[in-house]
């Protein structure tokens, strides 16, 4: 699956499991993203491996410049994780192009819901429809917080 959805005219998103540079996505998310720094190769490779995975790449050279992994059953539930952007490709609204190309490519499915926790990126989540959760009180969690 290919989408275009809100994205900067040179971009492209990608389902392709083929097209993703799993080295890279270790290196972005191990080293530079708050929530995964240390993740080991091993894990982030299993990670991949049991998700649907979303790949943002320049079209004309065919370099992945971002990622976003989808934990999903495909029918009820989804937990949006994992979104990065190549720190030379910030600030161009492709971390929000992304993360529509996400709810868009997953409105088929009919979900129930569709998750995601963030410490820093609620406006650009925002601007694709994601809120705040009503009744926090519902939620509970086993592990890390």
């Amino acid at each position: 699956m290919t989408s275009d959805t809100g994205l900067p005219d040179g971009y492209e998103i990608s389902t392709d499991p083929a097209r993703l540079d799993a080295a890279l996505i270790h290196q972005w998310l191990s080293q530079d993203a708050y929530w995964a720094l240390g993740r080991s190769r091993e894990k982030q490779d299993r990670a991949i491996a049991g998700s649907l995975n979303f790949g943002l790449y320049e079209r004309a050279s065919g370099a992945q410049v971002g990622y976003a992994r989808v934990v999903t059953d495909h029918a009820t539930f989804a937990w949006l994780c994992d979104v990065y952007i190549a720190p030379a490709a910030r600030g161009r609204g492709l971390g929000t192009a992304l993360a529509a190309g996400v709810r868009d490519r997953l409105a088929e499915h009919g979900l129930r819901r569709l998750l995601l926790a963030t410490a820093d990126a609620h406006g650009v989540y925002a601007k694709v429809g994601f809120q705040a959760v009503a009744k926090p009180e519902k939620w509970m969690i086993l592990g890390e917080q």
